[in-house]
């Protein structure tokens, strides 16, 4: 779709996805067995037309850049449009690190200006959906509105972790209001806007001139309901948030329901990501699967009950996964048992170990506030000597080695930290 430019919002640190975000960025966190969260946003611009694409980025991008490249996968390598890194810098006007979602598009003001568009699609990019931008984009244009912003509906307990909007009769926003206590409204923003270029450089300078807050949500739509003709944009379809350990999991464990709301296998609306030319998986002849994802270059001789099974993974004789999430290259040793739990990378457990065993929910003491629902998550690179048991709510740091383990009872809420020198996530 020409005359529109998609800028995608990418470089946010997420403290509430642990140690999955501690080093990549957010992103850049590997979801749904072969995917990384930002695939979902642009293979919805691929879908949609939209070609012209700008990324900013800002926490840890190494992994993320690495992932993207020039856009290849969602065919956006071309010599108009395409994809386009845009990092803070420094230069003579001072400019700084990124202050929030508003003022990483303020510091990137003159690249848009010299784009020729007329529309401006500003994108979250940690967030799991399918959405056709280019039919919202042809709402925006057949109501001549000056911003649409896209909403869905959220459950009535979950309204104070998102900006709730409120329409009127004819679509029009009357009312914003972010993370209320008790909301107006079930209609969440989705952190989807389309602004018209003149309305998105006159709001933002505008904001900057007075010294206020530096996020869309926050701080600049509420400013502009009485200034602006400003609609929604309902969405219907599946949206999450995976902000959180349990919201992350728990979208990941919407894949591998009968019938999932998130639809992987439509070839209108397919999901792209990087191409590995890994071998098909490999079954054992004891190999049990039942409900599972289960990604090419894995080897299963073991049982894999409602789990994300990534490449490369191989889950040996009489090793159980159950309820999990599995990422690249790991080794699920014989015997041992996995629940409730993600495995970041590389890691490998030993025979006997049982991690996300017990009934007891005590929430991780160095982070009570985002591991608490029962879920343990071993860190990339880590190596979980023989034996050992693993509670609930626990944290296995990256790059842990054996000699690291105190005891081979880790109880539920405690944190294994790695004594070596800190490598890098990829």
């Amino acid at each position: 779709m020409k005359r529109v430019l998609a800028v995608v919002l990418a470089g946010g640190a997420s403290e509430r996805l642990s140690i999955l975000a501690a080093e990549r960025a957010k992103p850049a966190v590997p979801f749904g067995g072969k995917y990384r969260i930002i695939d979902f946003t642009l293979s919805n611009c691929s879908s949609s037309g939209i070609y012209n694409v700008a990324i900013l980025t800002q926490f840890n991008p190494r992994s993320l850049v690495q992932h993207i490249g020039v856009g290849r996968p969602w065919d956006m390598d071309r010599e108009q449009g395409g994809i386009v890194m845009l990092q803070p810098f420094l230069s003579r006007s001072a400019r700084n690190w990124y202050k929030g979602t508003a003022d990483a598009v303020y510091q990137n003001l003159y690249y848009i200006v010299d784009q020729r568009v007329d529309e401006v699609l500003i994108l979250s990019a940690d967030h799991v959906y399918s959405m056709r931008y280019d039919q919202m984009l042809a709402s925006h244009r057949n109501r001549h509105a000056d911003v649409t912003v896209a909403v869905c509906e959220v459950p009535a307990e979950e309204t104070s972790r998102f900006g709730i909007i409120t329409l009127d009769h004819n679509e029009r926003i009357v009312h914003f209001e972010e993370k209320p206590q008790e909301a107006k409204s079930r209609l969440a923003s989705m952190g989807i806007y389309i602004f018209n270029k003149k309305v998105l450089i006159e709001s933002l300078q505008e904001i900057a001139a007075g010294q206020g807050g530096h996020d869309f949500g926050h701080d600049l739509l509420p400013n502009l309901i009485s200034k602006y003709q400003i609609y929604g944009y309902r969405f219907r379809g599946y949206w999450r948030d995976v902000g959180t350990i349990e919201s992350y999991w728990q979208a990941n464990m919407d894949l591998i329901v009968d019938l999932p709301e998130l639809n992987l296998y439509n070839p209108e609306n397919e999901i792209r990501t990087i191409s590995q030319g890994y071998p098909p998986v490999k079954l054992g002849p004891r190999a049990q699967i039942s409900r599972a994802l289960v990604c090419n270059g894995a080897i299963i001789n073991g049982t894999v009950i409602e789990s994300i099974i990534s490449p490369k993974v191989f889950v040996e004789e009489d090793a159980v996964v159950r309820n999990s999430i599995i990422f690249e290259d790991s080794t699920i040793g014989r015997g041992s048992i996995v629940e409730n739990s993600i495995i970041d990378k590389q890691v490998w457990i030993s025979r006997g170990c049982h991690i996300g065993m017990g009934d007891d929910f005590t929430p991780n003491k160095e982070e009570p506030d985002y591991l608490n629902s029962g879920i343990s998550i071993v860190g990339k690179g880590s190596r979980i000597p023989s034996e050992v048991m693993i509670g609930k709510n626990c944290k296995i740091e990256p790059w842990v080695e054996a000699s690291d383990f105190s005891s081979t009872n880790i109880p539920s809420g405690e944190t294994v930290k790695s004594n070596s020198p800190r490598r890098f996530l990829v």
